[in-house]
């Protein structure tokens, strides 16, 4: 009251449950783990706006209190957004501009492949009139580091995109520039890549908000932008970066009024330098139901299987539930 800034308050309250790994060779009955795990998470969003002569000035932040089964009753506090938007640039803490499709699932209880990650970043988005933008941004690139023993950063991230949003849908090709610069000085830096491109296409026919997603992404030296974050990004004896790909896609079919089902699923391929190359491939399916405006009860099942060359492959089968209200 008395500014000419408009500030929403909202938040999320989610409950859920979910099981450790319970295929054949997962860790199901293993005493020193939990089966079931529980979780509560609550979320604060707050978004103010202002008009200003060189446009929309515009801060959010979410903040969320997580307490989870083996926390000893301590709740986790952190921080899930923290920018300011004006007129096309944005500058925080904020989704990494080279992600689209991260799923359709009400949970995602078993991991799929793909980029994924809020990032640090100064970005810029030239809109170009019937839907079709421009960003180019600079990306922290130490929370894009592989499972290796990198350097200090020497420089950020360098993310491109394309962009499309009409009544269709929505398409975006995307490209990186990353940093390679081990620890060991005796080894040489280069530069790491990653490209990639997706299509999510709506579904009226079926119903308003039924959509299906398709998308590939490809990386050199750079394997969080394909979900490969866990694995190394060059080899640590002679610095010969790693490469893979990964394909992906789901659907969203909101079946009645009150009740969505969705199903999505990833390959990765990795071919690992000086190391075991890795194939992985993960599906995931979820029902929920939506009883009132803003609340949400719903399951989710999924499976995934690794495969490393040299040592055979590895199952993994969870389910969960979860209750979720957002206001």
């Amino acid at each position: 009251p008395g500014t000419e800034t408009c500030l929403r308050v909202g938040g999320r309250v989610r409950v859920e449950a979910k099981t450790a790994n319970f295929a054949d060779d997962g860790a199901w009955g293993d005493r020193e783990s939990n089966d079931v795990s529980f979780r509560a998470r609550g979320y604060l969003y707050l978004d103010s706006r202002t008009n200003t002569e060189f446009g929309l000035l515009r801060t959010y932040t979410s903040l969320v209190g997580t307490q989870d089964t083996g926390n000893g009753g301590s709740a986790d506090f952190s921080l899930f957004d923290a920018y300011i938007q004006w007129g096309g640039v944005t500058a925080g803490f904020a989704t990494s501009n080279f992600d689209f499709f991260t799923g359709q699932t009400f949970m995602g209880v078993v991991t799929r492949n793909w980029s994924d990650l809020t990032q640090l970043q100064f970005a810029y988005t030239a809109a170009f009139g019937n839907g079709f933008s421009a960003t180019v941004a600079l990306e922290d690139a130490t929370l894009r580091e592989g499972d290796n023993e990198y350097a200090g950063q020497k420089w950020p991230d360098l993310v491109a995109n394309l962009r499309v949003d009409q009544g269709w849908g929505s398409a975006k090709v995307m490209g990186a520039l990353h940093n390679v610069r081990p620890l060991d000085a005796s080894l040489d830096g280069s530069v790491g890549f990653a490209v990639g491109g997706g299509v999510i296409i709506n579904l009226p026919m079926l119903s308003a908000d039924s959509n299906i997603a398709f998308q590939a992404q490809y990386a050199d030296g750079a394997l969080s932008y394909i979900g490969g974050g866990d694995y190394n990004d060059f080899n640590s004896s002679n610095g010969n970066t790693s490469t893979g790909y990964s394909l992906s896609g789901g659907i969203y079919h909101q079946a009645t009024a009150t009740i969505g089902l969705a199903l999505d699923g990833s390959y990765m391929d990795l071919d690992l330098s000086g190391a075991d190359d890795v194939t992985r491939y993960a599906i995931d399916g979820s029902v929920q139901w939506e009883p009132v405006s803003g609340f949400a009860i719903g399951a989710d099942m999924g499976y995934a299987n690794t495969d490393t060359d040299g040592s055979g492959d590895q199952d993994d089968i969870r389910a969960g539930i979860r209750l979720q209200r957002t206001f």
